[in-house]
């Protein structure tokens, strides 16, 4: 993604976007779900942890720093706990699949970066995702650095999926979405698959049942969905 949106996400970003559309039943008005990708030419699946490099953008809207890599520790298992105003979201982490990414989301859960920030979309139509991870609440940040897509081959994202979404084509930052239903539309596989959440799909779906902001099947959440703290736990091997 990004999973951006228009104007509730800072707009349509890159070269090429992937438009997906669900027709309404009764007025044949369509819902068009625009998806910031990588293209062809531009996406990177790391293979292994010691490909795994973090490449500084310059444009961080909070600066935590960039994270350092080893191979060892990478792929130690580990729960992140997601507590939001809204309840508790429990995930655990793909850290073999993707480590480079869950030790990306490990290093700014320590450094608190997503402390305090608001969830700035949902979706309601077509893909059910809440899109977080954005300092700024605007869904156009990273953390000052990004990363290589993941976990790519054969990806899917089912009810629970947690992935990285992004902020711009071919910069994997902080943003993330939660699937809390099955897609119905295809989405292919670009945004790198890191966790499936294993307690708290209620969550999800309570902050879901209340709709957008302004009443449209994509947009903010319709009330503030703050997140209080994401932590992450080591779990023994």
């Amino acid at each position: 993604m990004s999973l951006t949106s228009g104007k509730d996400a800072g707009g349509r970003r890159g070269a090429r976007t992937a438009a997906f559309v669900v027709a309404g039943a009764a007025t044949c008005a369509a819902l068009a779900w625009t998806a910031v990708a990588l293209t062809d030419s531009t996406a990177t699946d790391a293979k292994s942890a010691s490909t795994c490099t973090y490449t500084p953008t310059g444009s961080a809207t909070k600066s935590v720093g960039v994270p350092a890599f080893d191979t060892v520790t990478a792929r130690r298992p580990v729960m992140y706990s997601l507590v939001t105003s809204e309840g508790t979201v429990t995930i655990q982490a793909l850290t073999t699949q993707a480590p480079c990414t869950t030790n990306s989301f490990s290093f700014l859960a320590g450094k608190k970066y997503f402390d305090g920030s608001e969830c700035h979309r949902l979706t309601t139509q077509g893909i059910f995702v809440l899109e977080c991870g954005d300092p700024a609440g605007k869904g156009t940040s990273d953390p000052g650095y990004s990363y290589p897509d993941e976990n790519l081959s054969g990806a899917a994202y089912p009810t629970g999926t947690v992935a990285v979404s992004k902020a711009q084509p071919g910069r994997n930052g902080g943003q993330f979405f939660l699937t809390y239903g099955d897609p119905t539309l295809r989405m292919p596989p670009q945004w790198t698959p890191f966790g499936n959440v294993i307690d708290g799909l209620d969550v999800l779906r309570k902050i879901a049942e209340k709709g957008t902001v302004n009443g449209s099947t994509d947009g903010r959440p319709k009330e503030p969905v703050v997140i209080k703290s994401f932590t992450v736990q080591v779990l023994p091997a």
